[in-house]
């Protein structure tokens, strides 16, 4: 998930270049409080006139008391993907925008429900109310960490290579998107010269199992898809075990058995899991299975 500032024609019009899965446009903490009607204006053009081919779009709304309300309506008549809320609290935050988005939604003509709500969570509060954000409103499709605001809350700093400042609440956020089934993003790296350090970031939040990276240089993005696309012997032993379960089913049989040896659900559910990223990542196409 690329973030970009919000009043930045240029990068506004080659977003789609840069390879990101999610363009997070940013009304709020990246345009100054001079700039917000001229980038809510630039935003709504932008998803309006550029073709963001298979992005996802997003944009980062400010808050709902101050020009949060002008924010949504500019982008959701615009036809953005996703509402990202700032700075959630609790579920509340969530009902409120949603209601905001509905009403919209049927002043525009667009279907009701058919814009999703991505919930940022960026205090103490928001963590210890991450479940109750997470199932607040089908149209939340996602959860994520705001790192900077957070340590900031909880009267500490961020220190680059030790994640021990975030532990908890990365796992309070990912536990929460798991009981809700909706996708966990974890929060950006701000040190962009510092690439050893990102990639050992990355790896350490997909061995969480975060679902993905919010990145704020193009460069960044390359080293999150080489880090989250499977390896070839990955793909291969995930492949034979779908297979096999493929076949075990045709076969009417309880009992999935690859290389003689028995394969159990929660094996044959992270197989199928990789081969959803070896497709995403271009490794494989359908004509492989």
């Amino acid at each position: 998930m690329m973030f970009m500032p919000g009043a930045n024609p240029a990068m506004l019009r080659d977003a789609g270049l840069y390879g990101a899965d999610s363009l997070m446009f940013d009304l709020e903490d990246a345009v100054s409080i001079k700039e917000k009607d001229t980038a809510r204006a630039l935003v709504h053009f932008a998803l309006k006139t550029f073709d963001y081919g298979n992005c996802e779009t997003i944009v980062r709304i400010n808050d709902l008391n101050t020009v949060g309300k002008l924010d949504i309506d500019a982008v959701v008549r615009a036809g953005v993907d996703v509402i990202r809320l700032p700075k959630t609290e609790c579920a509340q935050d969530v009902i409120d925008a949603d209601e905001v988005i509905t009403e919209v939604e049927k002043a525009c003509g667009r279907e009701v429900g058919s814009t999703g709500i991505f919930a940022a969570i960026e205090s103490a509060e928001g963590v210890l109310n991450a479940l109750s954000i997470a199932t607040a409103s089908p149209r939340v499709c996602g959860i994520a960490l705001g790192a900077e605001d957070y340590v900031t809350n909880l009267k500490t700093f961020r220190a680059y290579g030790d994640n021990m400042q975030l532990y908890f609440a990365r796992e309070m956020i990912l536990h929460a998107a798991r009981v809700a089934g909706v996708a966990a993003v974890d929060t950006v790296f701000s040190d962009v010269d510092n690439m050893d350090g990102f990639r050992a970031e990355v790896e350490h939040i997909k061995m969480l199992g975060f679902d993905g990276k919010s990145v704020i240089n193009p460069r960044q993005i390359p080293v999150v898809n080489e880090v989250y696309a499977p390896s070839e012997k990955e793909i291969q032993k995930s492949k034979e075990i779908v297979w096999a379960a493929r076949e075990a089913e045709e076969k009417g049989l309880g009992v999935v058995s690859v290389r003689g040896k028995m394969v159990d659900k929660p094996v044959i559910a992270r197989a199928e899991r990789t081969i959803t990223l070896a497709k995403a990542s271009g490794l494989i196409g359908e004509e492989d299975l």
